[in-house]
C-alpha cells in the first residue's frame, strides 16, 4: 500500500454547491506542498445532489473516496466512519461549507509531525457568524475549558482539526461527542494538545446547520455526559453504589431510632402515637428505598458498561474507494 501522508474528512449534509471548489481548493494546496493524500467525504444523509458530485469526482480522481449514509446520523457518526476508514498518517477535518480554508493543511500538517502535537484544534479568533451563534459558543467553550481541564483551547467546537492517526483510531466519538474531541483523546492518553489560529471564512452558499439554542441546550448536557463516562463510566457502581449506601444506611438509622424510641416509651409506659403517624418514618423509609434503587443501578450499569456493543453501527449505503480502515 503506498504510503498516504494526509487524509482530509469532510462530514457534509446537503453542500453540493460547495463541494467542486473545496476539493479543487484542497487538491490545489496538497500538489503545491508534494503530500500524498486521500479526501473522504463522508455523506450525511443529503438530499440535494451531493452524492451524485462525490461519485463524479471519486470516477475521475483516485484521490477522492466517499461514505454515503442511507439516512442523516449526525456530525459524530460521520466522522467516526471517516476516522476509521482514514490511512494518512495525518488525518485533518473540516467542514464542506468553505468556512475552513485549506490553506491551514500545511500549517497544521507540520504542528503535528514537526513539533511532536497529537491533536491540534482550529481556533477561529475573527468569525464572521451572527453574535446568535457567537455568544452561545464564547459560554460553552468557557464551560468546556473548565471541565475538560484543556485550558489552551479556545474553541472545541472548530471543525478543523488535524491529529496524529494513533488517535483518531484509539477513540470513539458518537452521539453528539464532536464537540469533544480534545476531551476525548485527553481521556485516551494523548494529552499534547495545540492550538492554531485559523482563518475563518463567510459561508458562501447554502445555510448554517446551526440550531439556535437547542443546540446550545444539547452542548452542556453532551458535556455532561462525557464528564460523567469519563470520570463512571468504566465504575458506575463506584458513584450510584456509593450514593445508595449512604442513603440507606441514614435511612436505616433514621428507622432504627424511630424503633428505640418506641420501644423506649412502651417500657416506661410513655403514651405515644403510631409509629407510621411519624413523618420521620416515612422519610426514613423513603431513603432506604432509595438507597437500595440507586445500588441496583450501580450494579445494573456495572453489567451494560462490560457487555455494550454496537453503538457504532451505521447503515452505509454506498462507498467509494475505501477500505474499511482495514
Amino acid at each position: 500500500m503506498n504510503k498516504v501522508d494526509i487524509s482530509v474528512v469532510v462530514p457534509l449534509y446537503n453542500e453540493d454547491e460547495s463541494i467542486p471548489e473545496l476539493y479543487a481548493w484542497i487538491e490545489r494546496v496538497m500538489n503545491e506542498n508534494g503530500y500524498s493524500y486521500e479526501v473522504i467525504f463522508i455523506n450525511d444523509g443529503s438530499t440535494d445532489h451531493s452524492w451524485d458530485i462525490i461519485r463524479e469526482l471519486s470516477g475521475r480522481d483516485s484521490h477522492v473516496k466517499g461514505i454515503k449514509f442511507r439516512r442523516n446520523y449526525g456530525k459524530s457518526p460521520a466522522l467516526f466512519c471517516g476516522f476509521k476508514a482514514a490511512e494518512g498518517d495525518v488525518v485533518i477535518t473540516m467542514d464542506a461549507d468553505l468556512q475552513d480554508s485549506p490553506d491551514e493543511i500545511p500549517g497544521l500538517y507540520r504542528m503535528i509531525k514537526d513539533e511532536g502535537y497529537d491533536l491540534v484544534s482550529g481556533y477561529k479568533q475573527k468569525r464572521y457568524d451572527p453574535i446568535s451563534k457567537t455568544l452561545p459558543t464564547k459560554l460553552f467553550n468557557a464551560t468546556a475549558r473548565k471541565v475538560s481541564g484543556i485550558k489552551n483551547l479556545h474553541d472545541f467546537n472548530c471543525g478543523l482539526k488535524a491529529y496524529r492517526s494513533d488517535v483518531v483510531k484509539n477513540i470513539e466519538v458518537y452521539g453528539e461527542m464532536h464537540r469533544y474531541i480534545p476531551y476525548l483523546a485527553k481521556n485516551a492518553g494523548f494529552d499534547k494538545i495545540g492550538e492554531k489560529v485559523v482563518h475563518h471564512q463567510a459561508r458562501k452558499y447554502g445555510k448554517s446547520k446551526f440550531m439556535g439554542l437547542n443546540r446550545f441546550v444539547n452542548g452542556y448536557l453532551d458535556l455532561l455526559t462525557l464528564w460523567f463516562l469519563s470520570t463512571f463510566g468504566k465504575k458506575p457502581m463506584h458513584v450510584f453504589g456509593f450514593l445508595g449506601t449512604i442513603m440507606f444506611f441514614i435511612g436505616f438509622l433514621s428507622a432504627l431510632g424511630i424503633g428505640v424510641d418506641k420501644l423506649w416509651a412502651l417500657w416506661h409506659h410513655v403514651p405515644q402515637r403510631l409509629v407510621t403517624d411519624s413523618p420521620w418514618f416515612y422519610i426514613a423509609l423513603t431513603m432506604m428505598m432509595i438507597g437500595t434503587q440507586l445500588f441496583l443501578t450501580g450494579f445494573i450499569g456495572d453489567l451494560i458498561s462490560r457487555s455494550s456493543q454496537g453503538r457504532n453501527d451505521y447503515q452505509i449505503e454506498e462507498e467509494l474507494g475505501v477500505r474499511n480502515g482495514e
